[in-house]
């Protein structure tokens, strides 16, 4: 993926003529995905500065926290491999412990760790070949065990005002993929409140946070289908809410027939089975960075086990679509959402 900066699209659509304020959208391609930014309600110049602001923050984010190639992170996980430390910012200091947090929340079932495992299954490229990894090299991995806390933090050496990065398990290589969307999502709204800007919606590849209104309603969203071209349902995003999807449908491969996609468990060293997608609605304080986070624990547990992590995980809003396409969500998901086709099988689980 090229470092820089890459608009795909800028489209501006100004409703005066009919009375309707001006709705401004744009579009550029970065975390290996389409993002998009819509802004409500603001003149062409102060929607389009910053949408701008906006896009040049994702970027920055992304040359900073690319696992494969050169990064930032890329050098931390470099020094990690040789035993030796890397100097990093306290930005990105402060994302590795706060992905700790969540690591040890979710019993190590989110596990930003096991990036050697990531570019084992091949997933760590923009295209995936359908090659089934070294089973004695998973094996390898899953034995050396890597986890968030096997990470330390030094104080700067002497020149220099960052911290010292490194691990004690040369195996920990980390793979931001499960966070770093959503922390960007924040941060959008927080560039976007400093500018004076206060109705927009922000989605980066399906991960989609709201910032007060489309002009007398809330902004209206869909989830994907995970195997149809379209929405399997709707629902109305209000101000701070935020949606994140983990699925098995944009990366992944198949041999034999299988599906391999990139959401691992990391007790077991493989792609989970079972689970074709799961949705967060998350809200409040860092409402972007909870709906991503989150999504990934409930994938890993399955049909078995979501409903407890979705309590583990301190969120009530989320859904989990199984294999046969059966959609499980919880009461207070189910209140907020409009299925697309009156057919689909559902089952609610307080």
């Amino acid at each position: 993926m090229k470092r820089t900066f890459f608009a795909l699209m800028a489209v501006l659509a100004l409703l005066t003529g009919c009375g309707k304020e001006p709705l401004y959208q744009e579009q550029a391609y970065v975390f290996g995905t389409i993002v998009e930014v819509s802004i409500y309600g603001e003149e062409e110049a102060k929607a389009r500065k910053g949408a701008a602001a906006v896009m040049a923050e994702f970027q920055r984010l992304h040359d900073m926290l690319h696992a494969w190639q050169p990064s930032v992170l890329s050098s931390v996980n470099d020094a990690i491999a040789r035993g030796k430390t890397q100097a990093a910012p306290a930005e990105l200091v402060f994302l590795l412990q706060d992905a700790e947090q969540f690591s040890i929340q979710s019993g190590g079932t989110f596990n930003p760790a096991i990036g050697g495992l990531i570019k084992l299954w091949g997933f760590q490229s923009d295209t995936f070949q359908p090659v089934l990894p070294d089973e004695s090299k998973v094996a390898a991995l899953l034995k050396a065990n890597p986890q968030m806390t096997d990470m330390f933090y030094r104080p700067p050496v002497a020149g220099s005002n960052e911290e010292q990065v490194g691990s004690k398990n040369p195996a920990v290589m980390i793979d931001l993929g499960g966070y770093a969307k959503g922390y960007a999502l924040d941060r959008a709204v927080e560039l976007l409140q400093q500018q004076g800007i206060a109705n927009a919606l922000i989605n980066i590849g399906g991960n989609v946070i709201a910032l007060g209104t489309h002009g007398k309603r809330p902004w209206h969203i869909g989830i994907q289908h995970p195997r149809k071209p379209g929405a399997i349902a709707t629902l109305e995003l209000r101000d701070g809410e935020a949606v994140g999807t983990s699925g098995d449908y944009q990366r992944y491969f198949e041999v034999d027939g299988k599906r391999y996609c990139h959401l691992l468990d990391p007790r077991t060293g493989h792609p989970v089975q079972g689970v074709q997608a799961v949705t967060v609605l998350a809200r409040g304080e860092r409402a972007g960075l909870l709906s991503d986070v989150t999504s990934k624990p409930i994938f890993i547990a399955g049909v078995a086990g979501w409903r407890a992590a979705v309590r583990s995980m301190h969120q009530t809003d989320a859904l989990l679509i199984d294999a046969e396409g059966k959609v499980h969500l919880t009461e207070a998901m189910q209140k907020r959402l409009e299925f697309t086709d009156d057919k689909t099988v559902t089952v609610i689980e307080p």
